[in-house]
């Protein structure tokens, strides 16, 4: 019985690696020249035309509108 909540443990710490592993960071370059690094890959909304991402940086929920954002690419972590 033991074992078996012991390797149903290790199972489920082992699928919440691989699954917090395929989130990576990604750079948002706006038209006034800036990066914003992300935690993850933004949002869009497109019936507001806002990009709501989390702030790298500062870990707080960001938005910018999507007519000032030039690109966004993944990071390599």
């Amino acid at each position: 019985m033991r074992s078996k909540i012991l390797l149903s443990s290790l199972f489920a710490a082992a699928t919440l690696m691989t699954v917090a592993g395929c989130s990576s960071n990604q750079a948002v370059r706006t038209t006034d020249g800036k990066t914003i690094v992300t935690d993850g890959k933004p949002e869009v909304d497109s019936d507001t035309g806002l990009v709501s991402y989390k702030n790298a940086q500062t870990g707080k929920t960001e938005q910018i509108n999507q007519n000032q954002v030039k690109d966004m690419s993944e990071l390599d972590n």
